[in-house]
């Protein structure tokens, strides 16, 4: 039976939307595995725009649609007319988009909120039964609505293969388990039906991050 998994972008780019790599990885696994994809994007305003060549944020306005059709090759949906029904899994990729456009976890961390749209989402697969995948940054989501989950961003020693490793804290303090994995592995959580890896959490080469990636994917689909 042919999986249907929704993909949920964030933009178009590293720095204010989704993390390009980590969506092209996730589609290419899913295609290889047969399964039926459907990409979804809030149709709102970024909360800014970045110059990826300078890391700066710009004056320029852009709608997180119009930029995640980019990605999509313009086959993206609004995430309003997202029915959990006509799906078996969802799946959120990496970038900032997911703690700036998804979240304001990039201006509040721990205290942050979810837009409510992505909350409802996020609550509707899980009450479902259905799995939920979480790359790279985007367990923060699973974090903060699903208390006691296990999650993986990587490992929790901030090193110059982790960077980011400090970003595990929220997920400790939200109250849910962390596992430290390797780049190339994911972390399944069974009771919840709660997959993740690092992705770019990590500074490794890409081939190991879409191995990585390939992993999540293979989780989901057991599960869906």
């Amino acid at each position: 039976m042919v999986k249907r998994v929704a993909v949920i972008l964030s933009g178009c780019g590293v720095y204010d939307g989704t993390e390009i790599h980590e969506a092209s990885a996730l589609l290419v696994h899913l295609s290889r595995a047969g399964a039926k994809v459907q990409m979804f994007a809030p149709d709102a305003e970024q909360m800014h725009v970045v110059n990826h060549c300078e890391g700066k944020p710009t004056e320029e306005k852009r709608n997180i649609l119009q930029e995640s059709a980019r990605i999509a090759r313009g086959d993206v949906s609004d995430l309003a007319k997202l029915d959990v029904s006509a799906f078996d899994a969802v799946i959120f990729p990496g970038g900032f988009g997911v703690g700036k456009n998804l979240s304001d976890w990039a201006l509040n961390n721990k205290d942050f909120t979810i837009r409510p749209d992505v909350e409802k989402l996020i609550k509707d697969f899980h009450k479902a039964g259905k799995p939920l995948g979480m790359c790279c940054i985007s367990p923060i989501l699973a974090a903060k609505i699903l208390p006691g989950c296990e999650l993986t961003m990587g490992q929790d020693k901030e090193c110059e293969k982790w960077p980011y490793a400090q970003s595990t804290g929220v997920v400790k303090e939200l109250g849910c388990k962390h596992f430290n994995t390797d780049v190339e592995k994911a972390h399944v959580d069974v009771k919840n039906k709660v997959v993740s890896t690092c992705a770019f959490m990590c500074n490794a080469p890409i081939h190991q991050v879409f191995d990585g990636i390939g992993v999540m994917v293979k989780e989901i689909l057991k599960l869906a």
